[in-house]
């Protein structure tokens, strides 16, 4: 039997060696071990305009399915992994402001804590030297003010000279001023000069230990010291606090999808271990490429009710960005291909002829894919069997 098939302008011989029950599988070829008949010659020009076509005669055209290049306008959802981190806007240190041991831990991690609740105590002297500062500082105030008022009444009396009663003023403002000093570190320790008059009036002396409060209301999750450890002010991490009614999810992005994605757009997120899903935002799209990955990194915040979302959880993202309009798009089964790993089309070049056509595809969606670049619109092309012609490719 003779070959059905003629690829450009010489005709197509199926190989002897090729099992005819093979060709017959595909639904659109049939051949038998033997000669071929030649395919009609082809005009010298349209040859030439065509590297490569294939000739299918009317009787097999049935086995495949041609649909025209359309437009359509869809929004395009891009499917990526990432992985929970801790809402970094929203997480911050508890850091220790006095030197000393630590007395008493009174929180863990995973305790939900209030913002200003202690979290630790710390025994300083510190405490005790900044509260002594103090009241030298107020009583010199106070010796000040005493000797303020008798010179006023001996300059009015004109015991004195008006230059020794100014001399005196400035003195009693400097003492003033040494006091509003000394109260600043009693506010960064959380003592209050009430306080202090409080326990001088009843004779009682003021605890030296002082709390460590939590900066924001969230959970505790990392300690970083333990009992009796010496802490330093302004250096020792005690614990981090986040609040991990948000979390983020640090996903990736391929070059291909990077244009279609965009700050606000909304995502849907998965993990099999939960019968639920989570909604969350692109805040942050990354303006390097990660190396290894060869992919943009982006930032998704994410809803995190009752805390499901664990750090360094990975789930499923599906990014839905803004809808895109007159996108060019043909079926997911028109696209194949080549031996260097292309996408590439068969195109019908004229009733009963088909050539091969690279392009360049973006996403997909319900069953099509975009063609970003290749294809024009209302171009005829292979849209089910194009399979078959690329057998026959392979095997010429």
């Amino acid at each position: 039997m003779q070959s059905l098939l003629s690829i450009g302008a010489r005709p197509f011989r199926a190989a002897a060696c090729i099992p005819a029950v093979l060709l017959a599988a595909f639904g659109v070829f049939e051949t038998a071990c033997g000669a071929a008949k030649k395919a009609e010659s082809q005009p010298a020009d349209e040859s030439s305009s065509t590297a490569a076509y294939f000739t299918v005669p009317a009787d097999q055209l049935a086995h495949l399915k041609i649909a025209p290049v359309a437009k359509a306008s869809w929004g395009v959802a891009i499917h990526t992994t990432g992985t929970v981190d801790w809402d970094q806007d929203h997480t911050t240190q508890a850091i220790t402001q006095v030197n000393g041991p630590i007395t008493r831990i009174l929180v863990d991690v995973g305790t939900p804590v209030k913002k200003d609740q202690p979290l630790l105590y710390v025994s300083s002297p510190d405490v005790a030297n900044a509260i002594a500062v103090y009241r030298k500082a107020r009583n010199r105030e106070r010796f000040n003010k005493t000797i303020v008022d008798r010179m006023k009444e001996m300059v009015d009396r004109g015991a004195v000279a008006t230059k020794d009663y100014e001399s005196s003023a400035a003195d009693y403002n400097d003492a003033a001023t040494d006091v509003q000093n000394s109260l600043q570190p009693l506010k960064i320790f959380g003592i209050t000069a009430q306080e202090i008059d409080q326990a001088e009036r009843q004779g009682t002396s003021i605890p030296t230990e002082l709390a460590v409060r939590s900066p924001i209301s969230g959970v505790v999750v990392q300690k970083l010291i333990s009992p009796g450890m010496l802490v330093q002010a302004g250096q020792t991490v005690c614990f981090q606090v986040s609040d991990t009614s948000t979390v983020w999810v640090q996903g990736h992005i391929f070059d291909r999808d990077l244009p279609s994605v965009k700050v606000g757009d909304r995502v849907e997120e998965s993990n099999p271990s939960f019968n639920r899903a989570f909604t969350g935002t692109i805040g942050y799209v990354g303006s390097f490429v990660d190396p290894n990955t060869r992919t943009t990194p982006v930032r998704i915040v994410t809803a995190n009710p009752g805390g499901l979302l664990k750090k360094d959880m990975f789930v499923d993202a599906v990014i839905h960005t803004s809808t895109a309009n007159n996108i060019l798009v043909v079926p997911v089964a028109a696209v194949l291909r080549d031996d260097k790993n292309e996408p590439i089309v068969y195109i019908q070049v004229s009733p009963g002829k088909f050539a091969q056509r690279p392009v360049v595809t973006g996403p997909q969606q319900n069953g099509l894919i975009a063609i970003t670049s290749g294809l024009q619109e209302g171009e005829p092309i292979v849209s089910d069997g194009s399979l078959f012609l690329q057998f026959a490719n392979a095997i010429q």
